[in-house]
């Protein structure tokens, strides 16, 4: 789905304690590989609910991106 290699951007966020349990809960829960593809698994739903393309599920963590050439599409395939 998306190259892995075409990740040059690092995004780093503050969470609490409380976050981060929910998280790794979630995580978890469905047997996700790392926090960095949860957190790619839940923008992807949140975009989703938005109108906007999702990964499918049960894939490894280089691959779960939010569409599947790495980009931010919208619903109508448009970067």
């Amino acid at each position: 789905m998306s190259d892995v290699s075409n990740r040059g951007e690092r995004l780093q966020i503050m969470l609490t304690e409380d976050e981060l349990r929910v998280l790794d809960d979630w995580r978890f829960d469905r047997r996700m590989p790392s926090r960095a593809a949860a957190v790619r698994e839940l923008l992807t739903r949140g975009l989703a609910a938005e109108g906007f393309l999702r990964s499918e599920p049960g894939m490894r963590s280089k691959d779960y991106g939010v569409s599947e050439n790495g980009e931010s599409n919208g619903a109508d395939g448009e970067a």
